[in-house]
């Protein structure tokens, strides 16, 4: 179930948990069962998906429309994650996506389309997961808004479009046509907190016999274009005088009504309403007025869970039918061997190929329960299994462990339930492997099978905090709760830093709140930390070429390089970033992509050594030299240099990105011997570092791009809390029919802490801003010079990191030399000057 913050997923799942008799029907939409948390029912906000297996007997009346090669007389077995809304939280929901098939996308009927529905919407298509809509809280539409028909059905038409336009930009091939559509019965309008919703379905069913047709003809007319005539009883496709359009008059008229009814206390009509619609009260809910009672009728008429699960079973497919178009998406190996043969057949016999998205800690905290997927064969209790680490390599012992599973349990919420045995298809969570999985990993008994592909994150942990224990002696403590954090969460990196700090790294304010608090309740019992100030990470860049070539000389002095560094651009670090471009690609097809996208000399981008840094990042080093002796032999060692200056460049030791290193000559000695990794690596460091130095420096920041929703007297507020924090609006649009504005704008992740309650302040609490990372931007202001405001804010990164406060001059990296030319010509030409002040003293 995946949505915008507060576009009601929780409300809306508890109808389906109701359904399957764990909670009481009158509770739904009030108890919100998935958030199991204190602090998720405290501040009304999902924070850790949660899964949930439901069982269900499908009604008669459907069993004919649910597809093949699902036996519709056995019923259906659900496995359902609630996920969180939260920008923050998103890695949640890539975790939550990678172990379900189809996705239930959540839309507010007030707020329409917001920027995390298109995120969310995003990642469930770019792991082929067929979304469903869900248009919400429509009670707010009548009761609030007080909306018309005919415009009730205009704002259902813009979020259908919307989402659409989303799903046609990011959609797969392989999946087939994935648009939602009311008449083709993948769209559902209702209300999750009073737990009532309909499908056009169901409305087609009730007027059949009416209008003499049957659902499947009928179901066409009551959406679009298509207007009906009371009197005459005909319909048409344009609207004349006496016709009213399909939808408004037979779907929203009647619902419309018994709200209003109820609503204004007139008892005898909406009585004789209930009667004729054949709902039966008992004397205690026959006694209840307003909105209570609004809810009691609706949810016994328009059964969300109803409406719900015939869109679950019907239109959203089964792992047997989704494994087939999603195992190339999922398998590392090779697509014809047996892991991925079990995988595409959804066979149970098969081996075992499970995927673990995270892991949960149990109620006492003692422990983890890996939550997951089996994709082929079945997991048994006890079984023996080889536990795959994500960087698993097949036929090495690497991140590999062989031990038995001690226990199989099914995830209910909250709960647990230990089974024997989990067969494919299904969510599973898995007791006794936590000490050898750190966050995600593939479990199998097939020897030679691959991982499953690792799962790729809409957020980077940006924002960074120092944490220490108050008394020192607790150290040990802190550093086995980092780690059961880490665990914990998808996302979130714990790592110490060179001047041996504790680094806690979130994707935002709210997340690295929930994470300290993680940290400090839960994985240490409640002693006290101390937490430094939040830091930003940033990246080291180039803005122009070199102004001169770079030599460095190795140790020994038998050993030169000659490097220039310069700027990649903006587009090329996106592509590497989005996986366009990659150290894994193929050579030549690479090759002639950058050449003709990027203007590059085609040699030079088919001499592409490496990428960095950790082989993945947005820096190149290139190889543009010509009839160069030895140089395969160093190729490793500057490749190994080029990973270490990367990752710490020469400004304030943080990782580059964006930058071009092109190596144009090397003088090596003759003797292998003189020119081993001892020479060349620190050599390759120093002239890369030289190139940075000479190449005009600067820093690139990360920018949040923030989506304020906020009436429009609250606007004045924005604009001068974004002016007077470095940020810029970029796009303000009004929601038709509403006073609210939707406006997105540019915020730097340095100056956005304590942001909300800076807005909240300018607003008085009536802005609600989402922040989620967007981009690195350059930095205006000279680096190097410490007067300027960047070259003070590089300071304060070395001292912080407890490094030299001045940046080291261009001497400390750049061997002084003669002229860049061959070294016969340049013992020669030394010579020849020598010989020249001989014969000027002689003359003197």
């Amino acid at each position: 179930v995946i949505a915008h913050v507060d576009h009601g997923k929780s409300t809306l799942t508890d109808s389906l948990v109701a359904r399957a008799g764990i909670i009481a029907a009158a509770d739904a939409g009030d108890k919100r069962a998935t958030d199991t948390r204190q602090d998720e029912q405290d501040r009304c906000i999902t924070i850790k998906s949660t899964g949930v297996s439901l069982f269900f007997e499908v009604a008669d009346e459907m069993k004919s429309h649910v597809p093949a090669p699902s036996d519709p007389d056995r019923g259906f077995y659900i496995n359902l994650v609630d996920s969180p809304g939260h920008v923050d939280f998103s890695s949640e929901v890539t975790a939550a996506l990678r172990i379900t098939d189809g996705a239930l996308v959540v839309v507010d009927s007030v707020s329409g389309v917001s920027v995390q529905t298109e995120t969310v919407l995003r990642q469930s298509l770019q792991e082929r997961v067929k979304p469903v809509l869900m248009v919400n809280k429509l009670d707010r539409v009548i009761l609030e808004l007080q909306a018309e028909l005919e415009d009730t059905y205009q704002n259902f038409v813009k979020i259908l479009e919307n989402v659409n336009v989303i799903i046609a930009t990011y959609m797969d091939e392989v999946c087939g046509d994935l648009q939602v559509y009311p008449d083709q019965g993948t769209v559902a309008f209702g209300s999750g907190l009073q737990s009532w919703g309909f499908t056009l379905t169901h409305f087609a069913k009730l007027y059949a016999e009416k209008f003499k047709a049957t659902p499947e003809k009928l179901i066409k007319k009551f959406w679009g274009d298509h207007f009906f005539n009371n009197k005459t009883g005909k319909w048409s496709k344009q609207q004349d005088d006496g016709y009213v359009r399909g939808f408004s008059k037979f779907v929203l008229e009647p619902i419309f009504r018994m709200f209003k009814l109820i609503m204004e206390e007139n008892v005898e009509k909406y009585t004789k309403l209930i009667n004729t619609i054949g709902i039966k009260l008992t004397n205690d809910e026959k006694a209840l007025t307003g909105k209570p009672l609004v809810k009691t009728v609706m949810r016994k008429w328009l059964s969300a869970s109803d409406a719900l699960l015939e869109m679950i079973v019907v239109h959203l497919p089964s792992p047997a039918a989704a494994q087939k178009y999603r195992v190339d998406a999922l398998y590392e190996g090779p697509l014809d061997d047996a892991a991925a043969n079990a995988i595409r057949d959804c066979n149970k016999e098969g081996p075992l190929m499970l995927y673990v998205s995270k892991m949960i800690p149990t109620p006492d905290n003692a422990r983890f329960i890996a939550f997951g997927r089996v994709f082929a064969g079945t997991i048994r209790t006890g079984m023996k299994a080889r536990i795959m680490g994500p960087n698993y390599i097949p036929g090495e012992k690497k991140d590999l462990h062989v031990k038995n599973i001690q226990r199989t349990l099914i995830m209910m919420g909250a709960r647990t339930e230990a089974v024997d045995d989990i067969p494919c298809g299904n969510t599973v969570g898995i007791v006794g492997i936590d000490s050898y999985i750190v966050k995600t990993g593939t479990i199998t008994d097939l020897e030679d099978a691959h991982n499953i592909k690792v799962m790729k994150y809409s957020v980077s942990p940006v924002v960074q905090v120092s944490v220490a224990p108050k008394n020192p002696s607790d150290l040990p403590k802190l550093v086995e709760g980092l780690k059961r954090l880490s665990k914990s969460d998808p996302i979130v990196k714990c790592f110490c830093s060179e001047s041996g700090e504790h680094i806690v790294a979130g994707a935002g304010e709210l997340h690295l709140e929930i994470c300290l608090k993680d940290l400090a309740e839960d994985f240490m019992k409640g002693i006290p930390i101390i937490q430094g100030n939040p830091v930003v990470s940033f990246r080291e860049t180039v803005t122009a070429e070199s102004d001169r070539m770079c030599l460095s000389k190795s140790p020994n002095k038998h050993n030169r390089l000659y490097m220039k560094a310069q700027p990649l651009g903006s587009e090329f670090c996106d592509e590497v970033d989005e996986g366009t471009i990659s150290a894994t690609g193929e050579v030549k097809t690479r090759g002639r992509h950058i050449a003709d996208t990027y203007e590059w000399d085609i040699n030079h981008a088919r001499k592409i050594w490496c990428f960095g840094p950790d082989t993945t990042g947005a820096n190149v080093m290139v190889d543009v030299t010509t009839a160069v002796q030895y140089l395969q032999e160093i190729k490793d060692h500057v490749v190994s240099a080029f990973q270490w200056a990367s990752k710490e460049g020469p400004l304030c030791e943080e990782p580059m990105r964006g930058n071009r290193f092109d190596l144009y000559d090397v003088t090596l000695h003759a003797d292998a011997i003189h020119r081993g990794g001892g020479q060349i690596m620190p050599t390759a460091r120093r002239c890369m570092m030289a190139c940075m130095l000479t190449g005009e420096p600067t820093l690139l920041e990360p920018v949040f791009l923030v989506n304020i929703t906020a009436p429009e007297n609250a606007l004045g507020g924005i604009y001068s809390t974004m002016t007077r924090l470095r940020g810029h609006v970029i796009a303000e649009d009004n929601r038709p029919g509403t006073p609210i504005y939707n406006l997105q704008a540019y915020l730097p992740v340095l100056e956005s802490f304590g942001f909300v309650s800076k807005l909240r302040e300018a607003t008085s609490g009536q802005a609600f801003p989402q922040c989620v990372f967007d981009h690195w931007d350059e930095m205006s202001g000279d680096a190097l010079d410490s007067d300027d405001k960047l070259g003070s804010l590089v300071t304060s990164v070395r001292k912080r990191k407890g490094l030299a406060v001045d940046v080291p001059s261009l001497d400390k990296y750049m061997d002084l030399s003669l002229i860049h030319i061959s070294e016969p010509t340049r013992l020669l030409s030394i010579s020849y000057a020598v010989f020249c002040l001989k014969k000027k003293k002689k003359k003197k």
